[in-house]
């Protein structure tokens, strides 16, 4: 996998440059994973419902084909996109995802960090009065998607997969003819404010946190060689 450290750049040409990419790779072509982040913006996903976007005010919406509903990008947070071909991989789409997330989870852990999966909501989550805590959630816990749209977030109440936890990666994918694009974007050092615009992933009143706000003092460059190197190791064959 060819690692391609790209900076700051508009989210729009990146997106459309990942799609060049894809439809034009052969079955020889090698994988690649950029790391990036980008200037403010919102993307909406597929599944994306207007209603979820509350505010955006001066900030740009970008309709996407990921999955998903709406998140926000911004400085301060590393964003990795993955190119990667399932086929000649050996995996599916939902060992794909595992693998994903289990490499922001093992970034965090390098960080003294825990995170946590909930289902039926894609992405990693920490536990907002002990983000070090690594005692498992609750089990079972309910799926989130199974959870009428008020209940799934902050203040939802018992029953809310949500509870105590606040949002540090978010994930969102697209596949086409086995190759993967779109990924993945783990909060560093941010203004959250954007965040309390939209109703993130679809989810009103679900918290969003960075490493900055449960105490991790660290840079983009090193949370970026991290998550790559992570990503790396995990989604090789």
């Amino acid at each position: 996998m060819q690692v391609k450290v790209l900076g700051r750049v508009e989210y729009l040409p990146t997106y459309q440059a990942m799609q060049a990419f894809t439809e034009g790779r052969g079955d020889h072509t090698p994988d690649e994973l950029w790391l990036c982040e980008h200037p403010p913006v919102f993307t909406q996903g597929l599944a994306g419902k207007a209603d979820h976007l509350l505010a955006p005010g001066d900030i740009p919406v970008v309709p996407t084909n990921r999955g998903g509903q709406v998140t926000y990008h911004g400085p301060g947070q590393v964003v990795a996109y993955p190119l990667v071909d399932l086929k000649r991989a050996g995996y599916f789409v939902k060992e794909y995802v595992y693998r994903v997330e289990e490499a922001v989870v093992r970034t965090l852990w390098e960080f003294g960090v825990t995170g946590h999966r909930v289902s039926g909501a894609p992405g990693i989550y920490v536990r907002l009065e002990d983000p070090r805590a690594h005692a498992r959630l609750p089990s079972p816990q309910p799926s989130a998607a199974s959870l009428p749209l008020p209940l799934a977030g902050k203040g939802g109440g018992e029953g809310d997969p949500f509870q105590g936890l606040g949002k540090i990666a978010a994930l969102g994918i697209k596949v086409s003819r086995h190759r993967t694009y779109h990924g993945v974007a783990l909060n560093v050092a941010m203004d959250l404010e954007p965040f309390s615009r939209i109703n993130p992933c679809g989810y009103p009143g679900l918290e969003t946190v960075d490493l900055s706000t449960i105490g991790v003092s660290t840079t983009w460059n090193e949370a970026a060689a991290l998550l790559g190197s992570k990503l790396q190791a995990l989604l090789a064959p």
